[in-house]
């Protein structure tokens, strides 16, 4: 079915903000598109038909149902490129490191996933808290059982979303309800993919939880299950704490490095995505470069956890740049905002001495995830053709960001206020394929 084929359902009007490319790379003007009167047509088949100034709105489409959103921003929603339905729970739970949180607070948690009821039960509330900030799309991490993938799938299906999930695989170093074994990983998460991968618009993502819990045994399996179906992403954790990659190193003496474990095992490729990547050397960045593998920062999680400070400009370097994603990283990321995660991200780059502005942040939650995911022609942009999936900010949701709009100028400065003061109070409306899956009240 053409564009040109599919009956329109309603129109969306309002200030459209669209991304075309990186603006760290081609600056704002060529990559940002800002329409202040701008306008979208929704089709029925959840792709968007058509998008512009509303003063040119065809007139085939003057009839349609319209949600007027004034000078509100349109964006295509946001994209979440690493966190956790099981931990969803467990955001702000305290832990001395990285290691003694996930056996505090992660792992018992996570083995209650075991029961299908309560799996599918979290996966409603998970789903819905997605939407309330925006979030129209996410790679998410599962919990060890089967069951808990197969309830986030079945949410997401009945939702019309973009998801990417999979069954977390893990056989030490953690409590035996959280346990798999190499070959039960391995033939259980071949089932789910066969179930479940490009259902719809679901897709699998391949998941050892980090090199800490996995034996070679299991690691071996699997990267031969990533090679034989290398169209599947595949995500786990990178250099996210020294107490980490020490203990990696004694588990590993042979490796060159962290990276090398993943690399000697057949994980390293154009769909692996490795969460935080704070600590890399300059060895495991050409690397992943040369690979084509994302790092995607987690901002609110590597400060809550003390993990340490990413650097996106050494990570990012352009002689042999490394894609970077940004995600919420929940339950060790304390918000499932994307807004209140770029803001951090901000703060860590100017920690570092680097600099993020408004358009590179939004540009890295919308399409930047979204070609990470070699999804961009799905998702990404409100090009017409690609899913509605889509976000309505409202710059003056509260007392304090409406003072802050009295002195904005320019785009870059409402989005700015939006990364550095929003929350989900700032989230008007958001829609999946076309459809309102909430509304500010």
């Amino acid at each position: 079915m053409t564009i040109a084929d599919q009956q329109p359902s309603r129109v969306l009007r309002g200030s459209t903000v669209n991304f075309l490319a990186n603006p760290r790379t081609n600056g704002n003007e060529k990559s940002t598109v800002y329409i202040k009167q701008g306008a979208l047509v929704l089709g029925q088949a959840g792709r968007i038909l058509w998008q512009g100034a509303f003063s040119d709105l065809p007139t085939v489409y003057t009839g349609l149902p319209c949600d007027d959103f004034g000078e509100q921003l349109i964006l295509p929603g946001f994209i979440d490129a690493h966190i956790h339905f099981p931990q969803y729970r467990i955001l702000a739970a305290p832990g001395k490191d990285l290691l003694d949180w996930l056996n505090r607070f992660t792992f018992p948690e996570e083995s209650r996933y075991s029961s299908s009821e309560h799996a599918a039960t979290a996966a409603e509330v998970f789903l819905d808290r997605l939407f309330t900030n925006g979030t129209t799309s996410a790679l998410a991490f599962c919990s060890v059982h089967k069951a808990c993938a197969e309830a986030l799938f079945s949410a997401a299906e009945k939702r019309g979303m973009a998801l990417l999930t999979g069954k977390t695989m893990m056989d030490r170093l953690a409590p035996d309800a959280v346990l798999d074994d190499p070959e039960t990983g391995a033939r259980e998460s071949k089932e789910l993919l066969d179930s479940w991968h490009n259902k719809g618009r679901l897709k699998y993502a391949i998941t050892p939880r980090f090199a800490v819990t996995s034996t070679d045994a299991q690691l071996q399996l699997t990267g031969e299950l990533y090679r034989d179906h290398p169209d599947c992403i595949m995500q786990t954790h990178l250099s996210e704490s020294p107490g980490e990659i020490a203990t990696v190193q004694s588990q590993f003496p042979w490796s060159k490095d962290y990276t090398d474990i993943y690399d000697h095992f057949g994980l390293l490729g154009p769909n692996s995505f490795f969460a935080h990547g704070i600590h890399l050397s300059e060895r495991e960045c050409a690397r992943l470069a040369e690979a084509g593998s994302t790092v995607v920062h987690c901002p609110t999680s590597n400060n809550f956890l003390g993990s340490g400070l990413f650097d996106i400009d050494h990570v990012g370097n352009q002689a042999r740049p490394v894609g970077v994603g940004v995600a919420t990283d929940v339950g060790g990321g304390t918000s499932y905002s994307m807004l209140q995660t770029l803001g951090e991200a901000y703060k860590v780059a100017m920690l570092k001495g680097r600099k993020i502005t408004a358009h590179d942040a939004f540009y890295m939650a919308t399409l930047g995830n979204a070609e990470r995911l070699k999804m961009e022609s799905e998702i990404g942009s409100l090009d017409a053709g690609k899913w509605a999936d889509i976000v309505v900010l409202d710059p003056k949701a509260t007392p304090v960001l409406e003072s802050r709009q009295e002195v904005s100028e320019t785009l870059e400065d409402i989005l700015f206020s939006l990364m550095i003061l929003g929350d989900d109070r700032a989230i008007k409306a958001t829609y999946v394929a076309g459809k309102s899956v909430y509304k500010k009240q």
